[in-house]
């Protein structure tokens, strides 16, 4: 990892814990963490849209150093879309980053790379930071498609950003067939990945944006496997799912660098 790409690690908590539960675990994660974790690695916690207001009013009120995320949100800034929310509801609850294009969404959701490209501009629009989804499944990995598959989605999903932009773009790598299933890619596989994108980043928008794009892995991150995964040279961070529900594990993988050989 470049020593000038900070880590982000990032728990998406989907759709789990009421407010209450996101208190604690928020209130509990920041005692878990020290100085020097948030001098090492930039913490990012998605909860519901639910506990956003809760999470945002204890990480300001008690003075936690955890960034607010979101997990998903709308392509209009506003309108007749019932149960949406927009960007601009976000950027009030001092969200900073916002997830788009997860798997989930994609895959249950129906959503294009076209509806990601959207919300990408919305979020930046907004002056917060998305971290884009992308990601094969076990079909195309098995027929030697995967590389191009991530190709097309990269191509799709941030088509029209500005070079720029990438200081700000984080873009994470989740091989779908290992996404709550208990299976990990290699962190052989994760580092060809992730290197891919960054080419693929660098021959689209300019060596400056490939360089400066934060690349994090997701799927089935857990503490046992952080370490090595995160030691690899163009893996910049984590999107965490079911381990970032408790406090105590998630802090672990926070504290990666402790546990590198």
């Amino acid at each position: 990892m470049a020593s000038d790409r900070k880590p982000l690690i990032s728990g998406n908590w989907k759709m789990n814990h009421n407010h209450f539960e996101a208190i604690q675990t928020v209130q509990r994660l920041a005692y878990a963490l020290d100085s020097d974790d948030h001098e090492a690695v930039e913490v990012s916690v998605h909860p519901p849209f639910t506990s956003l207001r809760s999470v945002q009013t204890v990480i300001q009120s008690d003075r936690l150093p955890l960034v607010l995320g979101a997990q998903n949100v709308h392509t209009d800034p506003e309108g007749a879309f019932t149960g949406e929310i927009s960007a601009s509801m976000l950027a009030k609850l001092d969200v900073t980053y916002v997830i788009v294009g997860h798997s989930e969404r994609r895959t249950l959701a129906g959503e294009t790379d076209q509806v990601v490209n959207a919300k990408t501009q919305a979020v930046l629009a907004a002056g917060m930071l998305p971290i884009v989804c992308v990601g094969e499944n076990l079909e195309e990995r098995s027929a030697g498609l995967a590389h191009r598959r991530v190709a097309d989605q990269l191509a799709g999903s941030l088509a029209g950003l500005r070079a720029d932009a990438f200081a700000d773009v984080v873009v994470a790598y989740e091989p779908i067939w290992a996404i709550g299933t208990g299976e990990t890619a290699t962190p052989s596989d994760a580092q060809d990945m992730a290197a891919h994108i960054r080419s693929q980043i660098a021959e689209s928008f300019g060596p400056a944006a490939g360089t400066a794009v934060r690349i994090q892995y997701g799927g089935s991150v857990k503490p046992g496997n952080a370490p090595e995964l995160l030691a690899q040279p163009d893996v910049d961070g984590a999107l965490v799912g079911g381990a970032s529900l408790n406090a105590d594990e998630f802090a672990r993988i926070v504290k990666y660098r402790l546990y590198q050989a």
